[in-house]
């Protein structure tokens, strides 16, 4: 069972990372590209952490 899904992380924004010029390297894998001087984060990568948090809190 999904505890949110990929839409309801779009309407919520939360794709939107920090503006180029203030990135720490250390997420340089979680960004999937860069538009307009932002930082777009890969949603696929935070829907499988989610999900694997929330199975770690549930049990």
């Amino acid at each position: 069972m999904a505890v949110v899904t990929m839409r309801e992380l779009l309407e919520s924004g939360v794709h939107f990372g920090h503006q180029t010029r203030r990135w720490n390297p250390k997420m340089k894998r979680f960004i999937f590209t860069e538009r307009n001087g932002i930082y777009i984060i890969d949603l696929l990568q935070s829907l499988s952490y989610i999900d694997r948090a929330y199975e770690f809190v549930k049990e």
